[in-house]
């Protein structure tokens, strides 16, 4: 081969830099980004200029207000029982979630053999891709069956003698459908994305950052607690806020097993409702206009502010590694 061959083409013939190209990809990069802000600054005012009747018959008093009445000529509404609902139901469903989920993600990095950690890990992506009806209709025929006989008939009494959180499991609801049973379903799908993004994360750990710390006697344990949880502790909280965001606007899961009823809870058993479930059972049935919608849009506009809080606190939560 000559030497003419390997040599670079003359400067006269290379690409120039900000050529058409480079500005037209520029310009579409451009104009993505702020398509996404755009179409965020659209939903938040259609849903503010939808609910801007209920708050302006209400006033604040909407935000905690525990009455919804939709009856012609009484209509009151108040969304402090569907916020506090969808607040503790997706905690309750992190707490139940997260354990597991470091569990899953510790054995498939650390534990599981090289034949099964494929067959786990797609198991576990599967489960993401499963319909939320679906899990909504497993649930109302598996979960809460399951809850009502093996949990609340059987430990009851004995878990509501439990001085100052016995409370939390006193009940005289037995139909089954409750908090609970929903905080169990809506771990079971949050699981999937928290499980899949710990096990990405902690397989990015640098190889020789482990190896140093068993070379000087660490355990699995302690590997996993002093080195593998500090280098990826953003990441897993970003999984964390991932899942709990799912948890906040899950709709058909929950309407089928938290009762859809308009109380506060009392206990972890007694059925209650949620922001997505009121709006996805009453919005076909309102009419345009009316308050009853106004008062959904509001709802609406509360849930994404809700969800907005809790993504401004991880954040802040994480500042000092954000710096």
């Amino acid at each position: 081969m000559s030497a003419r061959t390997l040599s670079a083409p003359p400067i006269g013939q290379r690409r120039k830099i900000g050529d058409t190209g480079d500005k037209i990809f520029a310009a579409l990069c451009i104009g993505s980004g702020g398509f996404v802000l755009v179409l965020l600054g659209a939903i938040i005012v259609t849903l503010f200029i939808g609910g801007l009747p209920a708050f302006e018959r209400f006033g604040v008093e909407f935000i905690w207000g525990t009455t919804w009445n939709p009856v012609e000529g009484r209509e009151e509404f108040g969304a402090g029982v569907s916020i506090l609902g969808t607040v503790v139901s997706s905690l309750l469903a992190i707490i139940f979630a997260v354990p597991v989920a470091f569990g899953i993600a510790f054995f498939l990095t650390e534990l599981a053999p090289g034949w099964l950690k494929r067959p786990i890990g797609t198991a576990i992506e599967l489960l993401a891709a499963v319909p939320s009806i679906i899990y909504g209709m497993w649930g109302l025929f598996i979960v809460v069956p399951f809850v009502q006989k093996n949990i609340q008939l059987a430990f009851g009494e004995q878990l509501a003698s439990i001085p100052l959180i016995g409370f939390l499991f006193d009940s005289t609801n037995f139909a089954g459908t409750s908090l609970f049973s929903a905080s169990i379903v809506l771990a079971i799908m949050i699981l999937p994305f928290i499980a899949a993004t710990m096990r990405d994360v902690f397989e990015q750990v640098p190889p020789v950052y482990k190896e140093s710390a068993y070379g000087l006697g660490a355990t699995r344990w302690e590997v996993m607690t002093g080195v593998v949880i500090p280098y990826t502790r953003v990441s897993v909280v970003g999984g964390v806020m991932l899942g709990l965001g799912r948890a906040l606007g899950e709709t058909m899961a929950v309407t089928f097993v938290i009762g859809n009823a308009n109380r506060i809870a009392h206990s972890l058993f007694d059925s209650t409702t949620t922001i997505a479930s009121v709006i996805a059972m009453e919005f076909p049935e309102s009419l345009a206009g009316s308050l009853q919608q106004s008062a959904l849009f509001a709802l609406g506009f509360l849930l994404f502010v809700i969800s907005f809080i809790v993504l401004a606190v991880s954040r802040w939560l994480l500042r000092p590694r954000l710096k």
